[in-house]
């Protein structure tokens, strides 16, 4: 009878893992496919090397996905590593309350953040370009960072702070020396996040986006509408080789700054 529980477990692993991962490898199957359409025409890496030297615009939308993803990762992981560590340090009046509103955008519907994020950059007369879709991508990534880092923090022992002030460090030091190396892990965690977040963004980047400032998915977006392009599908290849490169390094890192 455990045996055949442990069958039927594997067999129902075996088939989540084909259901998420065969799409992918049809994807990286046809990225070196000769042929446009759908069925094989044999081995070729046309699409790769048209990707390389003839796709000059969809480089710059991936630059400036890249530039603004490192960006507004960067702020929002700084702010929402502060806010969490207010939080968590400080004891005030409406505090569960103020918890509850900075969780709310995880909530709501992206076309409502964006929809407000136009009205307001319209209130504002601030021109639609690349520093309007760098403060909508920090906006919608500060929640989401101050939650994993508030996360780290639940599992924080306070009493190394009591000790670091015993010892006469002050509260900048205690910050600085104790409280941001033991939060690094979920530091880190959160700013891989937020890029993920910035770089895979449509509904909110599309409308805050302006002349001349598309990114990655919008630009593929314009492109599918004529069709789905094989360069795509090279594209594609390499952003999940680089996710997979990116993934591995740094879980190493990750586990070295939590032991220390």
């Amino acid at each position: 009878m455990a045996g055949d529980k442990r069958r039927l477990s594997f067999a129902a692993f075996c088939a989540t893992i084909a259901f998420f991962y065969a799409p992918l490898l049809v994807l990286v199957l046809f990225s070196f496919n000769q042929s446009k359409t759908m069925t094989w025409g044999g081995f070729s890496l046309r699409w790769y090397g048209d990707l390389f030297f003839h796709s000059r615009d969809l480089w710059r939308a991936l630059e400036n996905s890249a530039v603004i993803a490192l960006a507004s990762a960067s702020v929002s992981t700084l702010l929402g590593t502060l806010a969490a560590v207010g939080m968590y340090w400080y004891n005030f009046r409406l505090k569960k309350y103020v918890q509850i509103s900075s969780f709310l955008p995880l909530i709501i519907p992206e076309i409502i953040i964006g929809v407000s994020l136009l009205i307001m950059f319209g209130l504002a007369r601030m021109p639609l370009g690349l520093p309007t879709i760098f403060i909508a991508h920090t906006t919608f990534c500060l929640p989401y960072a101050m939650l994993i880092v508030s996360s780290r923090l639940d599992e924080f022992d306070f009493s190394i702070v009591e000790a670091a002030y015993d010892l006469g460090a002050g509260e900048l030091q205690a910050l600085l020396r104790v409280v941001v190396p033991v939060s690094m892990p979920g530091i880190i965690a959160a700013f891989l996040v937020s890029i993920t977040l910035s770089l895979e963004d449509f509904v909110i980047t599309f409308f805050v986006a302006g002349p001349g400032s598309s990114t990655l998915p919008l630009h593929i977006y314009s492109m599918i509408r004529f069709g789905v392009s094989p360069v795509i599908n090279a594209l594609s290849v390499m952003l999940m080789a680089a996710s997979v490169a990116l993934a591995f390094s740094t879980r190493g890192l990750v586990k070295y700054v939590g032991k220390g």
